[in-house]
């Protein structure tokens, strides 16, 4: 998922036994950075209407706006 993203993508430290405690921090904060967006991926992934969509990237992005806005409207009140 990191290849090609450049420098400054951060990626987490591999999984070794005995990691230094800042490396184990490290993980930990890139992990709860990076849960929201997963989250999103996956609910994004549950809306049959965005399985078989055969439009532009344009339409698709408008789509998932107003995706989010519904979600957003629903939580919040």
């Amino acid at each position: 998922a990191y290849q090609g993203a450049g420098a400054t993508v951060r990626t987490p430290y591999k999984n070794h036994r005995e990691q230094p405690e800042h490396y184990q921090q490290f993980n930990r904060d890139h992990a709860r950075l990076r849960a929201p967006g997963e989250r999103a991926f996956a609910q994004l992934k549950s809306w049959r209407t965005l399985r078989r969509t055969r439009c532009s990237t344009r339409h698709i992005g408008t789509i998932i706006q107003a995706v989010h806005t519904l979600l957003t409207c629903n939580y919040s009140g």
